[in-house]
């Protein structure tokens, strides 16, 4: 392992400037002509209507992130909790990679992915949540050729952290105690 930039070797800084030349290309905005091609940004798809669980789903929650956040109207009530604690950035980012996962077409992929990228990952981003340097690294390093794996590990990261963190505030919160009466 390389420890500050004097001791990294010549071929350890030629691929760095590698990855950041490629991750400069792929962030940059389509110029005119491919805007033309491609609708850009892309027009979102409507949400499919969420059914209220029972209570008794609804008491699983607590238990499993996974299942809250596989049930439309557990991340609906889970994003509507941490919105109310100014926090919703884990939840909206966790959903970006889940949609980005199902995209096929590699041209869509790598809008998804630069759009991510600038509203969670990159520093002073909008809505940047929090990951570890080390995490960040690695992210940036995928996203010079995108695929459905580029975010994975920042993905797990914010599962990880939403699981320790938020969903014990919410299943104490009011939002929660509605579901499970």
């Amino acid at each position: 392992m390389c420890k500050g930039l004097a001791a990294l070797p010549h071929t350890c800084l030629e691929r760095a400037k590698e990855i950041k030349t490629k991750l400069g290309t792929l962030l940059q905005k389509p110029d005119s002509t491919i805007d033309f091609i491609i609708p850009y940004p892309e027009k979102p798809e409507k949400p499919p209507k969420a059914q209220k669980p029972s209570p008794e789903e609804a008491l699983q929650w607590r238990d499993s992130l996974e299942k809250l956040l596989q049930n439309p109207y557990g991340l609906a009530s889970f994003r509507s909790f941490l919105r109310s604690e100014f926090s919703e950035e884990n939840a909206e980012f966790w959903a970006a990679c889940e949609d980005y996962k199902k995209t096929k077409s590699p041209v869509k992929m790598a809008e998804k992915a630069k759009k991510i990228y600038e509203e969670f990952i990159q520093t002073e981003a909008p809505k940047e949540v929090n990951i570890d340097h080390f995490t960040k690294a690695v992210t940036m390093k995928n996203l010079v050729e995108p695929s459905p794996t580029s975010f994975d590990m920042a993905q797990k990261r914010i599962f990880a952290l939403m699981e320790k963190d938020s969903l014990p505030r919410f299943v104490r919160s009011e939002f929660y105690h509605e579901l499970i009466k």
